[in-house]
């Protein structure tokens, strides 16, 4: 029976080590990688994995050495070979590993790509400048930028990184979505592949770990987070259905159109557990319907390259659900009864944040290029794309 436990113990190993796309053809190597690994994973009081690879890097030489001068071999046979050993597990017999430890450690170690990073940069400018008003902080002033920024900056480049790869399961022409897709193994990095395994079950776990250990983690901000997951849900469900021609739910669509700002919320309300603050309810409420209004400006400006990337886009959904005629009229009346709850909202503000904030939202519609919008009293919906297969067809044939 525990011989019977260590192989599967071993067999588990091989498949995460493959999954993050550590493997070699020659099996004793593939062995070897995942006795180490399993080694790896020991408990050796307060050590973590970071000052055990820095302990290897740093006396690796020195063991071969003595490896290969014969020192070790007359120890114990343990030491002779691999026939001997078994695995890894032999040299601490005394300790198990919880069979759920190889899967903590992928999930508990946080990590962010350069890309995600730089990706992430407008949405930390802009939180900056929109956001910090509320909390009665300069954005233009480096101290109270820089004393928060490691937690947001993080937490924003962790995010974009999970939506990068999102958007891989997106552009899948595959029947159903796999997220454990062979698509994501040769020519994608070793960070990535760790992360695609970690979509398919909870995306934000290393990411909670991290707030936690920090004393920033609320029952909020894990609600916001499981926003996140819900809408990267049902972004993928119903561009799917978009790109296959299949039925959508509108209920689905005011949702996903809901949930899609939940970044903006989380960093909002990390900001109000770093600074040791209650969360200002009015301030969220007015946020949120603004967050709405501009994610709708967004969609109609991105409209055309939504189409082309089947990405969600709420002017294509409700082109779906309603039709090319109906479609401009019944989001005319969405945009209608959200501006409106904005402007009561608007009117409950200090006077000085209201007018300071519409300021701000006037200078970020004119930096994106973007002359019609919410912050400038008028809304332009352009030209519906009837035929977006015909549409995507067209436009592959010429440069973009």
């Amino acid at each position: 029976m525990e011989e019977l436990q260590k192989l599967q113990q071993l067999q588990t190993t091989m498949e995460w080590l493959h999954s993050a796309g550590i493997s070699d053809a020659n099996s004793d190597c593939q062995r070897f990688l995942a006795d180490f690994t399993t080694l790896l994973m020991h408990d050796y009081g307060t050590l973590d994995i970071a000052s055990k690879c820095g302990l290897i890097s740093k006396n690796m030489s020195k063991i071969s050495s003595l490896i290969i001068g014969g020192a070790l071999q007359g120890g114990g046979e343990e030491f002779v070979g691999d026939s001997q050993i078994g695995n890894s597990v032999h040299l601490h017999s005394d300790e198990k590993v919880n069979p759920n430890q190889m899967q903590r450690f992928f999930v508990e170690v946080p990590m962010v790509g350069i890309d995600a990073m730089m990706r992430s940069n407008s949405t930390l400018e802009d939180f900056c400048r929109s956001y910090f008003m509320f909390h009665k902080m300069e954005a233009n002033c480096a101290q109270s930028i820089f004393k928060y920024l490691p937690i947001l900056s993080f937490t924003e480049s962790f995010i974009y990184q999970l939506d990068g790869l999102n958007e891989k399961l997106l552009q899948s022409s595959k029947s159903e979505v796999q997220l454990f897709s062979k698509d994501f193994k040769d020519d994608d990095s070793c960070l990535d592949s760790i992360s695609l395994c970690k979509f398919g079950k909870y995306p934000f776990g290393s990411l909670i770990n991290v707030l936690e250990s920090h004393g920033l983690l609320t029952e909020r901000i894990s609600k916001e987070l499981n926003c996140g997951v819900e809408y990267w849900a049902l972004e993928r469900k119903l561009c799917h259905a978009l790109a296959n021609d299949k039925e959508i739910s509108i209920q689905d669509v005011t949702n996903a159109i809901h949930l899609k700002s939940f970044d903006y919320r989380v960093l909002n309300l990390l900001l109000y557990q770093l600074r040791g603050d209650k969360v200002n309810e009015l301030h969220m409420e007015f946020l949120s319907a603004s967050e709405l209004l501009v994610e709708v400006s967004d969609d109609l400006f991105d409209y055309e390259d939504d189409v082309v990337d089947n990405n969600f886009n709420i002017l294509r959904m409700f082109i779906k659900y309603y039709g090319a005629i109906d479609a401009p009229i019944m989001l005319a009346q969405f945009i209608t009864n959200v501006e409106k709850r904005y402007n009561q909202l608007l009117i409950e503000l200090d006077s000085e944040l209201s007018a300071k904030y519409q300021k701000r939202c006037e200078e970020a519609t004119r930096e994106g290029g973007k002359m019609h919008g919410p912050s400038l009293g008028t809304w332009h919906i352009p030209p519906i794309i009837a035929d977006e297969a015909g549409y995507r067809a067209a436009f592959s044939g010429s440069s973009r």
